[in-house]
């Protein structure tokens, strides 16, 4: 596979950026090689700039649930484009897609739009802060909610993956006010909550694990969080950036039947644009400013073109609601069902975690249920398989705690041929 064209910009861009890259885990240090630079994409597949072209289970990190370039999405920004890019005032496409964020997100009164899932999530805790009058959070180990500084205490893949759970340059009075428990370990809340009893405002998680690889909550799980943050006057806050719209229409609240205090959500709402939102019950979002004392505030918040595109893309899963998830349960089923079959005919340890249509494999005896767990994942076998089938034309994440998306446009012959070129991946492996 010839990649001059990427080895070429790779090492101008070592100059140019921080590891050559504007996110970390771009930079492909976890598993070695040089990044692919993408020239385009379209449906299921990428291509790079060496004219190489991948079946892709990134899909942008989550976002693309309909694939890339989805006509209905790009005729609908193609539109918007010639109404003007921003206007720094209100539209009518953030009332529509506050409209439709509520009425998929029923436990979400009022919502506020923003750029990013980090700052969905950062000011979802100062939300939570002023409204309870408390300083300190709980978060789980391994589970990811964006670089905001008072979460980067034993986060996910980005510190994971280099072995540097916490970040440099964050005072030690934003951690203090951070406790970690540990993800599917109720136990393990309740000693924070006793220990720090009438000072926790919020327990914050990933209800489905996601920046560790794919790890579902434990039977009770999340319902025990929900009844511990009553029982201790906490707001129970549910990011879900990557879950919602994507395990279901209504995200992990949905599928597990959970109800969120408040909700973060991100990548799929803006439909391939840079987007967040944090929204919940009217009472605790009253406190946001203008009408509150909570201060929130972004020049290009509902910016009217990420706005077009999560609306043709919500519009798009709530009409066909009935057949796309039902598919994208399958595709991604035979896919999981597909890799496990393969590792264990060709011998290799292997544990592969679904939900919805979104998997991790982990080169590893299971079960995987927490931070810990991943101790016994290899991340040199991972490393192995991931460039022997890119070399075959399939994408996954550049790290061995990541995970791989299923989208709409992924076919049945999509998947045969990913699952026989892991298995000749998994027989090198074994040899």
């Amino acid at each position: 596979m010839n990649i001059a064209a990427s080895e070429k910009l790779f090492a101008e861009a070592l100059q140019l950026m921080p590891g050559g890259v504007n996110s970390p885990v771009r930079a492909f240090r976890s598993v070695g090689g040089t990044p692919r630079f993408i020239a385009r994409a379209k449906g299921s597949r990428i291509w790079d700039v060496d004219g190489n072209e991948y079946i892709d289970y990134v899909g942008s990190w989550g976002p693309m649930i309909l694939g890339h370039a989805p006509e209905v999405v790009i005729e609908a920004v193609r539109k918007a484009l010639e109404r003007g890019t921003s206007y720094g005032a209100p539209t009518a496409l953030e009332v529509e897609m506050a409209r439709l964020i509520r009425q998929c997100f029923p436990t979400i009164d009022l919502v506020r739009m923003v750029n990013s899932g980090t700052e969905a999530t950062m000011s979802a805790i100062r939300v939570a802060r002023g409204f309870t009058g408390r300083e300190k959070i709980v978060k789980f180990d391994g589970c990811w909610h964006g670089h905001a500084d008072g979460l980067l205490v034993r986060a996910g893949s980005t510190g994971l993956q280099y072995g540097v759970p916490d970040s440099a340059g964050v005072p030690a009075g934003y951690a203090a006010s951070t406790l970690v428990a540990r993800y599917n370990d109720l136990d393990s809340v309740r000693e924070l909550l006793a220990a720090n009893s009438g000072e926790v405002a919020a327990i914050i998680v990933e209800p489905v694990a996601g920046n560790m690889g794919i790890i579902p909550p434990g039977g009770g799980f999340l319902s025990g969080l929900r009844q511990l943050c009553t029982e201790h006057g906490a707001l129970l806050i549910l990011d879900e950036v990557i879950t919602g719209f994507r395990i279901a229409l209504g995200g992990a609240q949905e599928r597990y039947g959970i109800k969120a205090d408040l909700t973060t959500l991100g990548k799929i709402i803006g439909g391939g644009f840079p987007v967040g939102a944090y929204g919940g019950r009217r009472d605790i979002m009253e406190c946001v400013s203008p009408l509150g004392p909570v201060v929130q505030a972004g020049t290009l918040a509902g910016n009217p073109i990420a706005m077009t595109a999560g609306i043709a893309t919500l519009q798009t899963l709530i009409e066909g609601r009935e057949t796309i998830y039902a598919d994208l349960e399958r595709k991604a089923a035979a896919l999981a069902e597909g890799l496990g079959a393969a590792a264990a005919t060709a011998g290799v340890p292997m544990t592969c975690n679904r939900v919805g249509s979104m998997l991790t494999s982990f080169f590893a005896e299971g079960p995987i249920e927490n931070a810990d767990d991943l101790t016994k994942a290899s991340r040199e076998k991972y490393a192995r398989t991931f460039h022997a089938m890119l070399a075959a034309g399939i994408a996954f994440a550049p790290s061995y705690c990541e995970a791989a998306f299923v989208s709409t446009a992924h076919t049945d012959e999509d998947i045969a041929r990913t699952v026989e070129a892991a298995g000749q991946a998994f027989e090198a492996l074994a040899r």
